[in-house]
């Protein structure tokens, strides 16, 4: 019962588009990538009416918050410029806002300019995986915008963050390293912060596990938790086999982190994950 109680006392709203999502319910956090390159969907949904369909199907599976990217952050990836990243992802945000105006999307995206356009073509969220490590207008430009941001822990870039994971004790720096950024955003009255602890970014395979297990510890920022660990290699790489047969695993490792305080899973899967939540209401009620 104590690691119940304690995954129900931090800050579980935020303050989207007007309305209050409330995420004492967990939610669903779907992957759009709009890349020729990303590790699991990468090339799948470069057409805009494909990836209108894959939305469509997401929405009938039970998804709550669409995330879209248009720049992959895989290990190694290869640059994108800024213009192109902008033709890949804000006609798609656009017309999934024309087509379904009550659907939240949260823009995937480490640039202060193209999250800025990406709100006003229609995304609510900003999703930043460098933590405004990769722009330093980023949390500014949150202010300025007054939306909710997803805060990711990442040391380096996507081609050095490989490099970058020897920390003197692993929970607690990270989660230092994440307070320093809040407090930033803190002071430029940016309320609404997720935490995502970057599973995959700076940080081994064990590590992602030790930071699994220990998910509550990062309770003491106050915020609602994002976990993404959908097929990923920490876990296709344990059962020795690819991203194409790592769902089974990806559930399993999704219902552990709802029991140690998840409040959105961003998955490339909506119905599994949905089901997994769903369950998991039945367990701890």
């Amino acid at each position: 019962m104590e690691a119940k109680d304690k995954a129900f006392s931090h800050k579980k709203t935020l303050l989207v588009k007007g309305n209050l999502m409330d995420l004492s319910d967990p939610k669903v956090m779907g992957i759009l990538n709009t890349t020729p390159d990303s590790f699991y969907d990468g090339g799948k949904n470069l057409k805009l009416d494909h990836a209108l369909r894959t939305v469509e199907k997401m929405l009938d599976d039970g998804l709550d918050i669409l995330d879209v990217g248009g720049y992959s952050t895989r290990p190694n990836a290869k640059e994108v410029a800024v213009e192109e990243e902008k033709q890949r992802v804000l006609p798609l945000i656009e017309s999934v806002n024309k087509r379904f105006p009550d659907l939240v999307i949260s823009i995937d995206t480490f640039r202060s300019e193209v999250a800025k356009e990406a709100i006003e073509s229609g995304a609510a969220i900003i999703n930043d995986v460098s933590g405004g490590n990769l722009d330093d207008q980023m949390f500014q430009r949150v202010a300025d915008l007054n939306v909710p941001y997803i805060l990711m822990h990442m040391r380096g870039t996507p081609a050095t963050m490989q490099k970058l994971n020897q920390y003197d004790h692993l929970i607690k720096d990270v989660t230092f390293e994440l307070s320093q950024k809040l407090n930033k955003l803190r002071k430029l009255a940016v309320n609404d912060v997720i935490i995502d602890p970057g599973f995959g970014f700076a940080k081994s395979r064990e590590q992602n596990y030790e930071i699994l297990d220990n998910l509550t510890y990062f309770e003491v920022l106050n915020c609602p938790i994002l976990v993404g660990v959908s097929r990923k290699s920490m876990i296709y790489k344990t059962l020795e086999t690819n991203a194409e047969n790592a769902l089974n695993g990806t559930t399993a490792l999704n219902m552990v982190a709802l029991m140690n305080g998840a409040s959105i899973l961003r998955v490339h899967d909506v119905k599994e994950a949905k089901e997994t939540i769903k369950l998991y209401n039945q367990l701890k009620n």
